[in-house]
């Protein structure tokens, strides 16, 4: 049976190669015929592409997580594992304790939870409930994170757990962010579990994403030791509303982490996203200092923060506390959660941040969420210009990158490319 499930997963992906190598072709036919027919439109040929492009990726998936299931993995509640002991909170008189992993440094009563409601004061001790516990497991391209400058078209293998400590009113991922442990349909996989069935998978990446990895960080931190011995990558996908002690012992095991810089207004973290700026700056020069791969994500949502000056001042506190090579992706925003009356961004003003970025000296600044095919979601060199990387939605149709490096005129390209 392992023998035809390989075999059937290598001609699906096989196919899925020679699609993706076609569509280059298909592009520069639909230029020229665009140029001999300007009143043309790709809009229905885009719309096939993607079509096909969710349908391949779907089998793959499927393909993928029948692999995964495949083992006998139990429904946390009917295992009911004893509970973990957190990691960073203090003891205090009568019972009670504060937890010191996030900037909110919750003081928590017995038998009661800190904002996040994943962590929990029994009998004066503070514990964890998410440990072993995830609730999601997927197969994503690495794109999808999105992590552009890290090892692309690398599937990654990512889990999360229910449960979030910040409170954005348009979380696209409101169904587990927005619960409590108990109400997840989590299985019980200890972190050994996890390293082993990724390892099954194929993949060479874990990814801990979807919800907020901080609020399973002792699962987390155990997982990416592990992961780290047996040779595979550790990505964090956080909003980087972390303390910076649990941070830098996190950073030990991590290869790359992904903050999502929601804005660089402290009124709009107040109103829209339920926590402070402060905090999250601090992770994004921890994270660059500590030599760890880095990209951000800056979901802009009409009227609220796009802001063109606002996002200039943005740009240039990037460029002067962690560099001109920090990758930087504007993607839009869509209706969701408590947001549904706000309209999705314009591409055009997506279009326009990110032409404002790289005028202030950021090299590799990206948009997201836009019809495939757009340049903003392409790779080019910083020096000499040229493609080096060209994308389509969440897949790499060209990468040029040579040992890090363009190979048209050797500029050194920042990230991690083997």
């Amino acid at each position: 049976m392992h023998r035809k499930f390989y075999f059937f997963t290598f001609l699906i992906t096989e196919r899925s190669k020679k699609f993706v190598r076609n569509l280059e072709e298909r592009l520069r036919f639909q230029e020229r015929r665009t140029e001999r027919n300007p009143t043309g439109r790709s809009d229905e040929w885009f719309r096939q592409i993607c079509l096909r492009a969710t349908f391949y990726f779907l089998i793959l998936f499927l393909i993928f997580t029948g692999s995964i299931f495949s083992q006998d993995f139990r429904k946390y509640n009917e295992v009911n594992p004893p509970p973990k002991e957190a990691l960073f909170w203090e003891k205090l008189p009568n019972d009670f304790v504060k937890c010191g992993l996030c900037p909110w440094r919750c003081t928590i009563a017995p038998n009661q939870r800190g904002l996040c409601r994943t962590r929990e004061n029994r009998d004066g001790k503070l514990y964890t409930l998410t440990y072993s516990r995830p609730c999601t497991i997927n197969i994503d391209p690495i794109e999808k994170k999105p992590f552009f400058h890290f090892l692309p078209s690398t599937p990654a293998f990512s889990i999360a757990a229910a449960g979030c400590n910040v409170g954005c009113k348009f979380c696209q991922n409101w169904q587990i962010s927005k619960i409590t442990p108990e109400e997840s349909a989590a299985l019980y996989i200890p972190p050994k579990d996890i390293v082993k069935t990724a390892k099954k998978s194929g993949a060479k990446v874990i990814a801990y994403t979807y919800s907020e990895p901080t609020i399973f960080y002792e699962y987390m931190i155990e997982i990416s030791s592990l992961a780290k011995k047996e040779g595979l990558k550790n990505v964090v996908v956080s909003c980087g509303y972390i303390n910076p002690e649990p941070l830098k012992k996190l950073l030990k095991y991590v290869d790359a982490y992904k903050v999502d810089l929601k804005s660089f207004n402290e009124k709009y973290y107040e109103d829209v996203v339920g926590a402070k700026l402060g905090p999250v700056l601090e992770t994004i020069k921890i994270v660059k200092k500590s030599g760890v791969h880095l990209e951000i994500v800056y979901l802009v949502v009409p009227t609220l923060n796009d802001n063109p000056d606002e996002v200039r001042e943005m740009a240039k506190w990037l460029v002067k506390n962690i560099g001109t090579n920090v990758p930087l992706h504007f993607t839009r925003f869509h209706p969701d959660y408590k947001m549904l009356n706000y309209p999705s961004t314009p591409v055009s003003t997506v279009e326009n941040l990110r032409k404002i970025a790289l005028s202030e000296g950021l090299k590799y600044v990206y948009v997201g969420n836009v019809p495939p095919g757009n340049p903003g979601e392409n790779t080019y060199c910083p020096k000499c210009k040229k493609l080096l990387i060209k994308r389509l939605g969440f897949g790499v149709v060209e990468n040029n990158v040579t040992d890090g490096k363009c190979p048209f005129c050797g500029q050194k390209i920042y990230g991690v490319w083997k």
